[in-house]
């Protein structure tokens, strides 16, 4: 039986098994336009769907002037997420295999504004409640990590001294001993994690071509009556970042 695939999906395929087995390598040049058309009696247009989903999917980059690349997809490391490290919304520490974690960079911007209802609804306030959100940009040894964003209700941490994360006397302390401080002891945090397209935005934050997989985590800080007291979206690349999770059993 023939191959039923669209042409596209094919042409995308064989240049993805090329590239996983190392017949095309990291750096090496996709075939230019004529070249696969020539090889798959396909269209112009058959042709630059198959290279759009092969950037899509992270197997290449187009470079400006001068084709379009094999790019490496090689894991960075992991992100470790225990008890001890998921508190602030870096929430991970580097593993990389190497003796030396590499220096960890962040940028944070934070502004009071109305909570979007989906965070409304995970913080347990009503939508258009003041919050003050804080939207982070990591960096690992000079490559995009990680984007986050987090919220906490204004009604909890106006006119104190931890109403702004990164700023104050408990700047860069975490959640936990932040809301600590103000007499709100977080008892566990929650996580959620998924993967979707890269946005635009993200894409080009983190280095990626945009629709590239992403990997997304929602983590709700709770205190112990169920209170939410802040939640994240934390945002990486899912084809360079693996999470690590160590579960410890009772007894």
């Amino acid at each position: 039986m023939g191959d039923s695939r669209p042409v596209y999906q094919r042409i995308a395929d064989d240049l993805r098994q090329q590239i996983d087995e190392g017949v095309l390598a990291v750096g090496s040049r996709i075939p230019s336009r004529s070249e696969l058309k020539r090889t798959y009696a396909a269209s112009d247009q058959t042709v630059d769907r198959a290279v759009r989903v092969l950037k899509a999917a992270g197997y290449a980059e187009g470079q400006f002037g001068r084709g379009v690349f094999v790019t490496d997809r090689s894991p960075v490391g992991s992100l470790l997420r225990t008890g001890e490290v998921v508190d602030s919304p870096f929430a991970a520490r580097l593993l990389t295999g190497s003796s030396a974690a590499p220096p960890l960079l962040w940028e944070a911007t934070s502004t009071a504004t109305g909570a979007p209802p989906r965070i409304a609804e995970r913080l347990g306030i009503g939508a258009g409640e003041r919050v003050m959100c804080t939207r982070y940009e990591y960096l690992a040894d000079r490559r995009p990590l990680q984007l986050a964003t987090s919220w906490e209700p204004l009604a909890l941490t106006e006119g104190t001294e931890v109403v702004f994360p990164e700023r104050g006397p408990y700047a860069r302390r975490g959640v936990r001993e932040r809301f600590a401080a103000i007499g709100l002891p977080v008892a566990k945090a929650t996580e959620l994690v998924g993967s979707r397209s890269a946005t635009s935005t993200e894409s080009q934050a983190l280095g990626c071509s945009p629709g590239q997989c992403v990997t997304v985590i929602e983590r709700t800080h709770h205190t112990a009556d169920g209170r939410a007291v802040e939640t994240s979206d934390i945002v990486l690349r899912a084809d360079r970042w693996r999470l690590e999770y160590h579960i410890a059993f009772p007894g």
